[in-house]
């Protein structure tokens, strides 16, 4: 296949659209199922750029759940603790323990569930029964990974009814070394962004507390890896393998680290006994307990568990969770690693992230105030290393 012909670009108005090699050389794709469109396409890429490099990375299996364009997650097949498969809705999948890229993928979706309603999914390595048993029951636009067994690509023709779009991409194809595309008209050419995130990244330890473990290296290296294919500016928080919050897209960094800490809190906040023990009613659908969480986390709880509204979702009406309540749980939360694809130019984005249990960051440096923001890192006891490198992606 040489090209795939779309139905529109990424609005119905243009047209006509379409996806080729300007080589002449074959797709290294195959459309299993369904017809992606313009935007599943560049999630499609992106997200597979990701999981691919991440799993070389790591050695281990690696997921993704993409939202226009940038990552909600990213996670490796690391097993779940009790408490997070409940929180990420999997409590119930039989074999779970036994496939790592499932559990790749329960990490990834169940980071930040609202924003990955509606996903595009990314997986390294064969997708697998189990794993599709989980993609089967979520809002999902469609998935890319290098082959199927052929039971999980039965289960996966089932969406939709019948048309969810299913990508299987060559596991060896190597891009050109050159990038080209037109905005307004315009050409623009540059080389791709080939450089390598490994441990050796991380050497040059710029606090005077050096100690970096096994575990915040990989993390660190999962944060730096998914914000090499987020739309910048962008931070992100990692812990225990995934990306826990990612914050995207924002012109200053420090409301990228707000955005981040936001979604990094309550991942955390809804694997509390506040969260898992709330009392919904049976068979409350999936997308709308997600949604009563999210506003229950917040300051307008009263929204889902007010005097009016509370029958809507509970058997009984739940105890509001005050802010000293939360900031009391997450107080306790230490080691969380934190990458960003610039520097930061003030210290204020190192004393938001310490609050919500930030150890670990990785950072380019280069910035007039380096030394303000090592400062604060050392009066916290953080450990920050300076990558030299910048992750910008547009």
């Amino acid at each position: 296949m040489k090209e795939f012909e779309l139905k529109y670009g990424c609005n119905p108005n243009q047209k006509p659209a379409r996806i080729y090699m300007s080589n002449g050389m074959n797709l290294p794709i195959s459309i299993l199922n369904g017809r992606p469109g313009y935007i599943n396409f560049l999630d499609a890429f992106n997200s597979w750029q990701l999981v691919k490099e991440l799993s070389a990375a790591t050695k281990m299996c690696a997921a993704a759940s993409f939202k226009h364009v940038s990552p909600t997650s990213a996670a490796l097949g690391i097993k779940l603790p009790e408490d997070l498969k409940h929180a990420c809705f999997v409590d119930d999948i039989d074999g779970l323990d036994d496939s790592p890229l499932a559990c790749a993928y329960a990490r990834a979706r169940g980071t930040d569930r609202m924003s990955s309603f509606g996903d595009w999914i990314a997986l390294s390595d064969t997708c697998d029964a189990v794993t599709a048993s989980i993609i089967k029951r979520e809002v999902s636009d469609g998935i890319i990974a290098p082959c199927y067994t052929p039971e999980a690509l039965e289960i996966l023709k089932t969406k939709k009814q019948g048309a969810y779009n299913i990508i299987q991409i060559d596991a060896g194809y190597v891009p050109e070394e050159t990038e080209i595309k037109q905005v307004f008209g315009i050409t623009f050419e540059q080389g791709r962004n080939n450089v390598e995130i490994n441990a050796d990244v991380l050497k040059n330890i710029v606090t005077e507390n050096k100690n970096l473990p096994d575990y915040a290296v990989r993390d660190l290296m999962v944060s730096l890896i998914t914000l090499k294919y987020t739309q910048s500016n962008s931070v992100c928080f990692a812990a225990d393998g995934q990306a826990i919050g990612v914050g995207a897209g924002q012109q200053r960094r420090i409301h990228c680290t707000r955005l981040a800490v936001g979604k990094a809190d309550n991942w955390h906040l809804r694997q509390s006994p506040m969260v898992l023990n709330l009392p919904f009613i049976e068979n409350l659908p999936r997308a709308v307990r997600d949604n009563v969480i999210d506003v229950y986390l917040s300051e307008e709880s009263d929204d889902v568990r007010g005097d009016d509204v509370w029958r809507r979702y509970f058997t009984e009406q739940p105890k509001k969770l005050t802010y000293e309540q939360k900031r009391e749980y997450l107080s306790c939360i230490k080691g969380v690693s934190l990458g960003s694809d610039a520097f930061f130019p003030f210290e204020d984005n190192i004393v938001r992230a310490k609050r919500s249990g930030v150890s670990y960051i990785a950072q380019p440096g280069g910035s007039v105030r380096d030394e303000d923001v090592i400062r604060e890192c050392n009066a916290n006891n953080m450990v920050m290393a300076f990558t030299g490198i910048r992750l910008f992606h547009h």
